[in-house]
C-alpha cells in the first residue's frame, strides 16, 4: 500500500456514513477544443497550471487509494473530467483500473464514468471502455448548426462531425452513454429540435441538460464572492443576457427562455418518451415529489459532497468552485476523506440551505429546487434580499407547469402527490 495521509474516522458523525463524490481533472483544464462557454479553460491561468498539466502516477495512486478507503458503500464511482480527460491516453486509464483492483475491498463494486468531447475516441478506446464497463457522457448541444455555435476547435473549425462519429462508435459497441447538452442562449430557443435530435439521431436514452450561466467576471471571481449590492433584482433588465450592463455572459441562457425550454421538452417527453428516456431534471423532479432524495446535487437541500480533484492533487469545494478561496487542501498532505468531511466543506454544503432568501423558503416548489446550484445565485429578490438564483423565473414556471403531470405519474406508480 502506498505511503501517504491517513483517514481520520473520528470525524465521522456517530451513525453516519462516509459517502461523497469526487470529480477528477487528470489533465487539468487542458482541452483539445475551445468551447466559447467553457467554465474551466481559464483555470490554467487562474491556478498557474503550466502548458501541459498531467496527473502523475504518485498522485493517481494516492487518489485511488484514498477515495476507495474513504467510502463505506458497496459502490464507489470514479468520475474523470476536464478539460478533456482522454488527453491522458489509454495507458493512464489502464493504470486506473489496475490501482482500483488493488485497493477495492471484497464485495465492493468500482464504477467509472468519463465525460468527453469524443474527438479522440477510436476503436482502441471503445474496446477499453466496453471491456471495463466505463459509463460515458458525450458532450453535444443539438443539431449541427446549434452544436457548432459554441463548441469549436482551437482553429475555430466545427466539431459536430467528430462528435457524431464518437456517438456512432459508442452505439455500435453497445456502450451506454449519456448526451450532455449545455442549454445556452442559442439552442434554448429550439427545445423540441434539440431534444428529438439527441434521442433520435445521437441515439441515447439518457439526456442531461445543464444550463449555461456564467457571470461576466467568472474568469476572475467565484460567483459566491460577487458583491451583493451590485446584483440586479429579479425583474430588472440586467438579470437577463444580451442587455447593456448585464451580469452574465452573452452565451448564458435567458432565465425565462430556460423555463420555456424545459416546458417544451417536458411536454415532448411526456407525449413520446415517458418511461423510455431518462432526462436528469425530470427524473429527479418526480422522485422528489414522491418524497425521495434528489438525484442531482443541484436540486438537493444540501451540497458539499461532490469535491473536485485537480491533476496535482489539489482539492476544491466543488467542480464549479475551483477558485483559490475554495481550495481545501492537497491529497499528498491530507487524506481526501478528511478534506471531504472537514468543517469548512460541511459549512460549504450547509450554506446551500442556510443562505436561501425568504422568497425561496416560502416557494411552493422549495422541495423540488432548494434554490438550485449556489453558483447561479447571482441576483436579488424584488425585495432586495441577496442569494436568489438567476434561473428562478424559468424554474418556477417549469415546476408550475409540470405539477399536474407529476401528480398523474405518481398516481400511476402508486406514489404520493406533489410535495410542497
Amino acid at each position: 500500500m502506498e505511503d501517504g495521509p491517513r483517514l481520520d474516522r473520528s470525524r465521522l458523525l456517530e451513525g453516519g456514513r462516509y459517502r461523497f463524490h469526487a470529480m477528477v481533472k487528470p489533465a487539468g483544464s487542458e482541452c483539445n477544443i475551445d468551447c466559447h462557454y467553457c467554465f474551466y479553460l481559464h483555470k490554467s491561468k487562474l491556478l498557474d497550471q503550466g502548458p501541459r498539466p498531467r496527473m502523475d502516477d504518485a498522485t493517481l495512486a494516492q487518489h485511488v487509494r484514498q477515495y476507495i478507503e474513504a467510502q463505506d458503500g458497496d459502490e464507489v464511482v470514479f468520475s474523470w473530467q476536464g478539460g478533456e480527460p482522454t488527453l491522458m491516453g489509454l495507458d493512464f486509464y489502464r493504470r486506473v483500473v489496475e490501482l482500483q483492483r488493488a485497493h477495492a475491498r471484497p464485495g465492493q463494486r468500482i464504477e467509472n464514468d468519463l465525460q468527453t468531447n469524443g474527438l479522440l475516441l477510436d476503436a482502441e478506446w471503445i474496446a477499453f471502455l466496453k471491456a471495463h464497463r466505463f459509463h460515458v457522457g458525450l458532450s453535444i448541444d443539438g443539431p449541427r448548426e446549434l452544436h457548432d455555435t459554441y463548441r469549436r476547435a482551437r482553429n475555430d473549425k466545427p466539431t459536430f462531425d467528430y462528435v457524431m462519429r464518437a456517438a456512432a462508435l459508442l452505439r455500435e459497441a453497445e456502450i451506454p452513454f449519456a448526451a450532455l447538452c449545455v442549454v445556452n442562449r442559442t439552442n434554448a430557443r429550439r427545445a423540441r429540435d434539440v431534444y428529438r435530435f439527441l434521442v433520435d439521431e445521437v441515439g441515447t436514452w439518457r439526456v442531461q441538460f445543464t444550463p449555461a450561466v456564467e457571470p461576466v467576471s467568472f474568469q476572475q471571481a467565484a460567483p459566491a464572492k460577487l458583491p451583493h449590492d451590485q446584483a440586479p433584482r429579479q425583474h430588472e433588465r440586467r438579470a437577463r443576457p444580451g442587455i447593456e450592463g448585464t451580469i452574465v455572459t452573452e452565451w448564458s441562457v435567458d432565465p425565462v427562455e430556460y423555463g420555456q425550454f424545459l416546458i417544451a421538452v417536458w411536454d415532448e417527453w411526456m407525449r413520446t418518451d415517458l418511461g423510455r428516456v431518462h432526462v436528469n431534471l425530470f427524473e429527479t423532479a418526480v422522485a422528489q415529489a414522491a418524497g425521495l432524495p434528489a438525484q442531482m446535487c443541484t436540486q438537493g437541500e444540501f451540497c458539499g459532497k461532490a469535491v473536485a480533484v485537480e491533476h496535482d492533487g489539489e482539492v476544491f469545494a466543488c467542480d464549479h468552485f475551483v477558485y483559490p478561496e475554495y481550495r481545501s487542501g492537497n491529497i499528498h498532505r491530507e487524506h481526501l476523506g478528511n478534506l471531504a468531511f472537514s468543517p469548512a466543506q460541511m459549512k460549504f454544503g450547509m450554506d446551500k440551505r442556510d443562505t436561501l432568501p425568504r422568497q425561496c423558503m416560502d416557494c411552493d416548489y422549495l422541495k423540488l429546487c432548494y434554490g438550485e446550484c449556489p453558483k447561479n445565485r447571482l441576483i436579488r429578490t424584488d425585495d432586495g434580499e441577496p442569494g436568489l438564483n438567476y434561473l428562478c423565473s424559468g424554474l418556477y414556471a417549469f415546476y408550475r407547469h409540470i405539477g399536474p403531470d407529476v401528480v398523474r405519474i405518481l398516481q400511476r406508480i402508486g406514489g404520493q402527490s406533489m410535495a410542497r
